[in-house]
């Protein structure tokens, strides 16, 4: 078929995206390949196409489709997506990506290759033709541009040559390309899925959400639209969840199970009403750990998988749990958290979790027998904060005592609550002895950045603050706002306030930190304090060889390459990923920058960009199966090249 019918067959709605398919995510640079392979009339692959009823084809957009049948686009859809773009100077209907990747594609008919637009170097240069321009006008229009070239003399193209070339790249639109068609009632959604994933074996398969998701949307097809409106909203407040996530939610309030195989016969009524009932129970879980934690901000909302379990949890009764409930499911919450709970084999221990409530016998208790079981002792020990970075597991509990306790800030004598702050942005990381002083004296960063030298500040405070010493500063604040430093779990001996007796200072910092935390975790057992008797082993989160952000420019620098990734339509990786054994959960490291499911989830090499790290981090890193980059360009490169190379869709 030639490519101009195709083009034609999409404006009529005979040809369609079906509605599991991902986006647009191509490149320039493979935009501008395809059309100088097609020029050169070199080979660009066929198209393989799913001929169904139109009356009953989910497709993306919100063009109509012909009557009669419909063929919906299964290999092809990026090449196809690049042409309409270019020849029609329009994004198909079904577009959804960046419509940046194919605006503005020049062709230099001297030199015959394909640029996009540079206004330096191609203004006033006739032999650099817009595509896009050329396309509109077709032969019939060559007129136009040999007037433009005839007053040019320096070309070294007579003419004859110019119009020949130009006619040649026009002629792309009849180029022809093969079109394999799969045709039979015998082919259901689940069989063309199937056949969708083994085609793109090199290119952009769905994950097992994805499938999951694909099925929902043949019987649902605005369902995809209507999770991420709802992950938008949540967005807006403070929190990034993704559409595996919130799926994985809606599988629990349905299926009582934590695979989305068990989704794969729900009906469109019933995903409707599973989402509404996911939905409802999220808020209401959000709101409580925000009101009760203080945890308002996606940065310091560990433990994101025990949402499912929770919110199965609240689905499955009728009424209000009462204070007593709430809070120890609350402490269920926390001590999953801090013991890396669902870093591991996230869906083996959704199930068990998920076990735990059900029948005679199941409930909060069962559910921190099966804890206490897995992990041993729930107390907090001083040495669990001796971690470093953001990355480690006990600095949301630092937020959490900060927001929940008594906590004042040291500029203004304010109490740093929740309900006065606000979001987590309106606070700022202090180093109590500064980072510069302790580089000076020759610690390690992870030393400098010990999670017992972090408080938290306003933004004001910090920067008054500066660089100065505890020893010179501690004293003012005493002076002017008494109780501030204890507040904040300051041992109170001025000798621990000198440089000299730093590690002192961190170890009598670590003892107040988790009696607080004891105490508090106490008040959320209103009494059942069982469950905090004995003693917890220290080992669990590793520090002999943690990995972490840095500084603030390599911090900057992570999230503009999180940004760039998504705007080539792939999904954002997760700064300061924490690495866990799978079996026991324990800490293995904490990640700059990762994709444990790989960049196309499930379907690439697990991936991670650590800056200004030692070669004993990127051990770490590399054993556990991750391929490590260690600069921006690297990366970018690995996605333009690698990571697309096989992409054909």
């Amino acid at each position: 078929m030639k490519i101009s019918t195709i083009l034609d067959h999409i404006d009529n709605g005979h040809i369609a995206l079906p509605e599991f398919q991902r986006g647009y995510v191509w490149n320039r640079d493979q935009v501008r390949g395809l059309f100088n392979s097609l020029y050169r009339r070199h080979p660009v692959g066929g198209l393989l196409v799913w001929v169904t009823e139109s009356h009953s084809a989910d497709h993306r957009g919100e063009g109509a489709l012909a009557p009669g049948v419909v063929k919906l686009l299964l290999d092809g859809q990026q090449r196809i997506t690049s042409l309409y773009g270019v020849i029609r100077g329009r994004a198909p209907e079904f577009f959804e990506g960046n419509y940046n990747a194919f605006t503005g594609l020049y062709f230099n008919v001297e030199r015959e290759i394909f640029s996009f637009y540079q206004p330096v170097l191609m203004k006033d240069d006739p032999c650099w033709i817009n595509v896009t321009e050329l396309m509109s006008h077709g032969n019939n229009g060559l007129g136009h541009f040999i007037e433009r070239f005839s007053d040019y003399p320096d070309s070294r193209l007579n003419v004859g040559e110019y119009v020949s070339r130009l006619s040649k790249l026009i002629g792309i639109q009849d180029v022809i390309l093969h079109v394999e068609e799969v045709t039979g009632k015998d082919k259901t959604i689940e069989v063309v899925v199937d056949i969708f994933n083994r085609v793109n074996s090199g290119g952009t398969k769905l994950s097992k959400g994805d499938l999951a998701l694909a099925k929902i949307c043949a019987d649902w097809p605005e369902a995809r639209d209507h999770m991420k409106a709802k992950l938008y909203e949540w967005e807006q407040a403070g929190y990034c969840f993704n559409l595996d996530w919130l799926l994985r939610s809606i599988n629990t309030v349905l299926t009582g199970e934590a695979k989305f195989l068990f989704l794969h016969d729900k009906k469109s009524a019933e995903i409707k009403g599973g989402l509404e009932r996911a939905c409802y129970r999220i808020d209401q879980i959000l709101n409580i750990i925000a009101a009760r934690l203080g945890l308002d901000h996606d940065r310091v909302f560990f433990s994101r998988f025990a949402v499912p379990v929770m919110v199965r949890y609240l689905d499955q009764r009728d009424e209000v749990l009462s204070n007593k409930e709430q809070d120890k499911l609350l402490f269920w919450f926390l001590q999953t958290g801090m013991w890396g709970r669902f870093s591991g084999s996230t869906e083996t221990y959704i199930d068990q979790d998920l076990a735990s409530i059900v029948g005679p016998e199941g409930g909060l208790d069962e559910l921190l027998n099966q804890l206490r079981l897995w992990h041993g002792g729930l107390k907090v020990e001083p040495g669990h904060f001796t971690g470093w970075s953001r990355g480690a597991r006990f600095y949301p509990v630092l937020y959490w005592l900060t927001r929940m306790g008594g906590a004042r800030d040291w500029g203004t004598g304010i109490a740093l609550k929740a309900n006065l702050l606000g979001k987590m942005n309106r606070l700022e990381v202090h180093h109590i002895f500064p980072k510069a002083q302790l580089r000076r004296h020759n610690y390690r960063k992870p030393e400098v950045n010990a999670l017992a030298n972090f408080c938290f500040q306003t933004k004001e405070t910090n920067l008054n603050i500066s660089d100065r010493l505890p020893e010179t500063y501690f004293p003012e604040i005493e002076d002017k706002h008494p109780g501030a430093l204890a507040s904040q779990w300051i041992p109170m001996d001025p000798e621990l306030w000198k440089m000299e007796n730093y590690q002192a200072f961190l170890e009598a910092r670590k003892q107040l930190l988790a009696e607080e935390a004891n105490r508090r975790l106490s008040e959320l057992l209103q009494g059942d304090v069982q469950w905090l008797e004995g003693s917890t082993p220290v080992t669990r989160e590793r520090t002999a060889a943690p990995i972490e952000i840095a500084s603030e420019a390599d911090e900057e620098e992570l999230e503009s390459l999180n940004k760039w990734v998504v705007q080539q339509g792939l999904r954002a990786g997760e700064l300061s990923y924490d690495y866990a054994d799978p079996g026991t959960g324990e800490q293995q490291a904490v990640l700059d920058l990762a994709w444990p499911d790989g960049i196309q989830a499930e379907l690439s090499e697990p991936v991670a960009v650590l800056l200004n790290e030692p070669p004993e981090t990127l051990a770490v890193a590399s054993h556990a199966g991750f391929r490590c980059f260690t600069n921006v360009a690297d990366f970018k490169a690995y996605v333009e090249t690698q990571l697309f190379a096989g992409t054909v869709v």
